[in-house]
């Protein structure tokens, strides 16, 4: 899954067409293609978060590492939380969850 989704961070974060952290994610979920969280969010974040996205129908994945990984593979030298997505091609979306969902089952 990484590979896919650190192209796919890198491309929007070329583009200008991401958003980090859990706030901006809630609050760009309407422009958002997709959103990954960390395992470090919180409960009630995490709830917020999730009924957001299935109210704006957002592909929502949970990234295994924690916010310190996704921070790192976003090229940044802080903790992330949630990435937002706003421009991802249908394609790459589906490789990303079907990846994902591959790396669960394994």
């Amino acid at each position: 899954m990484a590979k896919l989704l650190e192209k796919a961070i890198k491309d929007a974060i070329e583009d200008g067409k991401v958003s980090f952290g859990t706030k901006e994610a809630l609050g760009g979920m309407k422009n958002s293609k997709l959103v990954v969280l960390s395992h470090s969010i919180p409960s009630e974040t995490l709830q917020k978060i999730n009924d957001a996205a299935k109210s704006a129908k957002v592909q929502m994945l949970n990234y295994r590492g924690s916010s310190v990984e996704l921070g790192r593979l976003c090229g940044a030298q802080f903790r992330i939380s949630a990435v937002s997505l706003k421009t991802l091609s249908d394609t790459n979306l589906k490789a990303i969850i079907k990846d994902a969902e591959q790396g669960q089952s394994s």
